[in-house]
């Protein structure tokens, strides 16, 4: 595929190194061409200076045959008109935009725009390692509004059906970890020793969740 990437900071420089490695071709915008210092001396993609929400620009970096465009300049605004741009004007439906102001990203993804809340990600990540493991959860969508957690569910629930754990904690069990391998369960899958649960729920619903499976006492919730 043809990429192209606007803003060759470290994430945009380190993502054309990642997608050259894979076999495909590159293009990144940079405003200022001293940004270009970031790449290796063996990239071969093309490097153009200007704002990746210019209509040349984007047309110079190949924007009518690239199959994604990636906006991950330090302006959230120019990272949402560019990605725009590459959409609407140049029928590139692969887009991703970097954020940083997480309250936005609800109303970018109400204009189709994926984006990646970054001040958010990063606290999370933070969190799950100085936390206790299902705290914090494993990933959420930009708006935050849906989280992919962890559940603690320890000894209590080994030997009960997903089903049964699933009604008791009103969730929705996404996948199981199990001997390093991810399992879809049903709801007739019983939950063995060992077993990472991982569920897809409301963020606001996270903390009963987890309260109501560490209580668990083998009687109905």
């Amino acid at each position: 595929m043809h990429i192209v990437i606007m803003g060759c900071g470290r994430v945009g420089s380190t993502l054309a190194h990642i997608l050259e490695e894979r076999g495909h071709s590159v293009a990144i915008i940079d405003q200022n061409p001293e940004a270009f210092r970031r790449l290796r001396s063996g990239f071969r993609g093309r490097r153009i200076t200007g704002f990746g929400f210019d209509r040349d620009v984007i047309a110079e970096a190949g924007i009518e045959r690239a199959s994604a465009f990636v906006a991950v300049s330090s302006g959230d605004n120019s990272n949402i008109i560019s990605a725009r741009v590459a959409r609407e004007t140049f029928g590139v439906d692969n887009v991703v935009a970097r954020i940083y102001d997480p309250r936005r990203a609800e109303v970018y993804q109400r204009l189709g725009i994926p984006t990646v809340a970054t001040v958010r990600w990063t606290a999370d990540q933070i969190l799950r390692r100085l936390l206790p493991e299902g705290t914090e959860p494993l990933w959420r969508d930009p708006s935050g509004g849906v989280v992919l957690a962890e559940l603690d569910a320890g000894e209590l629930w080994v030997g009960e059906k997903v089903a049964a754990l699933e009604e008791h904690a009103r969730t929705r069990v996404a996948f199981l970890s199990r001997m390093g391998e991810a399992l879809v369960p049903t709801g007739d899958t019983v939950v063995q020793d060992g077993d990472v649960v991982h569920v897809m729920a409301a963020a606001e619903d996270l903390e009963r969740i987890n309260a109501a499976v560490a209580a668990r006492d083998g009687e109905d919730a």
